[in-house]
């Protein structure tokens, strides 16, 4: 009906000698472009936001389902547009004649677009995985930061400084990733270094209260400082406790509020904090003072 309708138009235009031939070749044209455009936008307008918001009503809790879905179904939408475009052109054999022609497209799509193929099929596992959502902290080997988008061939990630960074989604889901505050509660872990004369006890307590002096630590299992290592000149005291909701919560603000506990409280208690280690110096050392400059040294 529309290749019916745009070729009656075409034909009611003056059209010179020359370009008759390929008249019917515009009319094709036009349909495609007319059909593929119209289905695009119409879907664009009803149907994907019916879905978007289908989809955001079942998984409140999952904006990472939330933003994919409206990235993954435009491109399925601009896929079918296509075909039918193509159909409406009266291609429609391309796809049921030529059928060694489709497998010869297919495998150059295939080849050519093997990396974009494969980014696509691992941001379709990431959308899936319960465990990987937007606004997560994550870390793999290439780095780490706060998940903001999974989009059809990277996903996009704001580090701690505020930078954007695009990862392709096969490198995620071929390393592994760890979600430090994926939990309920994080464990934070410091190390105090002190002199071997110090009270090691008295010290101990002291850094036990000062992390029991954070407002987001948790009271089970408490707070806990051992002694992590002897060193040549110090003794090394690790601090070991838990806060809560720390994907909510300054864990940088959290540490140096634990420092700075303990300082003050060392310089109270007259404890040595890091203290230098001493160093034993042996062997011989001559020095020539005025005139005796010039005078040589006793042999060796």
């Amino acid at each position: 009906m529309s290749r019916t309708l745009v070729s009656v138009v075409i034909a009611a235009v003056s059209v010179p000698d020359g370009l008759v031939a390929s008249s019917d070749a515009l009319t094709d044209v036009v349909v495609f472009a007319v059909v593929t455009l119209s289905v695009y936008l119409v879907g664009r307008a009803t149907a994907l936001p019916i879905a978007v918001r289908a989809v955001r009503s079942r998984n409140r809790n999952n904006p990472t389902i939330q933003s994919a879905t409206e990235t993954y179904l435009a491109v399925l939408l601009a896929g079918v547009a296509t075909v039918l475009g193509i159909l409406a052109a009266g291609y429609g054999s391309v796809f049921t004649e030529s059928a060694l022609l489709i497998a010869a497209l297919t495998f150059a799509v295939g080849t050519a677009g093997r990396d974009v193929l494969g980014s696509l099929v691992s941001g379709l596992f990431l959308v899936a995985d319960p465990d990987f959502n937007v606004g997560d902290w994550i870390q793999w080997p290439g780095g780490e930061g706060v998940v903001e988008a999974v989009d059809f061939r990277v996903t996009r990630i704001r580090t701690v400084d505020y930078e954007t960074l695009t990862v392709p989604n096969t490198e995620l889901t071929s390393n592994t990733i760890t979600r430090p505050y994926g939990r309920d509660r994080f464990r934070i872990t410091e190390t105090v270094h002190l002199a071997y004369d110090d009270d090691i006890a008295r010290a101990r307590d002291l850094i036990v209260k000062a992390a029991a002096a954070e407002p987001r630590t948790l009271p089970d299992p408490s707070p806990a400082a051992r002694v992590a290592d002897l060193g040549e000149g110090t003794v090394a005291l690790r601090a070991e406790f838990l806060v809560r909701e720390p994907a909510d919560g300054d864990l940088i603000g959290i540490r140096s509020r634990f420092r700075a506990r303990v300082i003050d409280a060392f310089e109270e208690a007259g404890i040595t904090l890091g203290p230098a280690s001493g160093r034993a110096l042996s062997g011989r050392l001559d020095v020539t003072v005025g005139a005796d400059a010039d005078r040589p040294g006793p042999p060796e």
